[in-house]
């Protein structure tokens, strides 16, 4: 497990500064999304011919909102607890809109992407139910917004370079980074995924059959979006980064779950329960990394030293598990009793 301990300023570093690459998890987290609930959504309207909206809601409700509203409270009733003084307002909070204008340095600024997310899957059953009725549209339409995407980065990254070409951290965060539509190329090509399984078999057949090599152009991809995302930031590594990181993130999606790579079910102990319990891990993470760095100042323990980081890890997934089965589980046993 990597905890991004950059990404929440708590001022030090893993070894060999691994932690500079640890966002890329939100962009793979974001393809398999878009592929999973976008498949569930196109095989309910597959064989119904009908998109159940309020079991729809109802059911990502239950599997996002208990734990998240724990952890908020948490936030607002406790502030002692926070990783930072200063928190975006609470109504942002609750409305799922605190990536809109989030400043970096404050607290439960993770909590972006899950608005990112929110957002995104309260358009998505009314953008589907309108596209598997026209399929010029269902082909334009996402390739517009990637081509939207590109097109917002790099006007807002013209807007905030300054005189030496840069475009400064704070503002990028602000305006680039946080906000849902600029972020949106890895949900999309999860949900263009799940669509040619769905209604192209032709097409999923030749991608996956191609597994064997599609892994080059992956990591190649992967790759590159690393490479502009590190040193300094400018308009290309603004405009670029993100749409290679998902292209690359959605081709190894696809090498996953073909059945012509010889680690396609391969099962790996303990990886179905970190997957369980990820969600819970996600939001407290950076409440159990502040309580952890004060009690390594209290009894002088270097925070980097593999003890500190294996014990750290430790208390992580003891928290997370704890979330997990206190909160997060009762409500996903209610969800299951509602049909997709």
């Amino acid at each position: 497990m990597v905890v991004p301990f950059h990404a929440a300023g708590f001022g030090f570093s893993l070894p060999y500064d691994v932690h500079r690459f640890g966002w890329v998890g939100v962009d793979l987290f974001f393809v398999l999304s878009g592929y999973l609930i976008g498949g569930q959504l196109l095989a309910q309207f597959q064989e119904t011919g009908r998109i159940h909206f309020g079991r729809f809601y109802a059911r990502r409700a239950l599997r996002i909102l208990p734990a998240y509203f724990v952890v908020l409270a948490v936030y607002f009733l406790l502030p002692d607890w926070r990783e930072r003084p200063v928190i975006s307002p609470l109504w942002k909070f609750i409305l799922s809109v605190q990536n809109i204008d989030l400043r970096a340095g404050t607290a439960f600024t993770h909590a972006w992407s899950l608005a990112v997310e929110d957002q995104f899957y309260l358009i998505l059953p009314c953008l589907l139910y309108w596209l598997v009725r026209s399929r010029r549209a269902a082909i334009w339409f996402p390739c517009s917004i990637v081509i939207g995407g590109i097109l917002l980065r790099t006007g807002l990254g013209l807007w905030l370079r300054d005189p030496a070409g840069h475009v400064p951290g704070l503002e990028y965060y602000r305006w680039i980074y946080y906000p849902s539509w600029t972020r949106l190329d890895p949900m999309v090509l999860g949900v263009a995924l799940a669509a040619i399984e769905r209604h192209r078999t032709s097409w999923w057949r030749t991608l996956t059959g191609c597994a064997r090599w599609l892994w080059i152009p992956a990591f190649a991809s992967v790759a590159a979006g690393l490479y502009l995302s590190d040193g300094e930031l400018t308009v290309v590594s603004c405009v670029w980064k993100f749409p290679l990181i998902a292209l690359g993130m959605a081709l190894f999606l696809v090498c996953a779950v073909s059945d012509r790579l010889p680690f396609n079910g391969v099962r790996v102990p303990g990886v179905a329960f970190l997957a369980q319990i990820a969600y819970s891990i996600y939001l407290s993470h950076k409440l159990v990394v502040h309580f952890w760095m004060g009690v390594c100042k209290a009894h002088s323990i270097a925070p980097s030293s593999v003890a500190g980081i294996l014990s750290l890890d430790l208390l992580v997934l003891l928290v997370g598990s704890l979330l997990y089965f206190v909160v997060e589980r009762p409500f996903l046993q209610l969800r299951h009793r509602i049909k997709a």
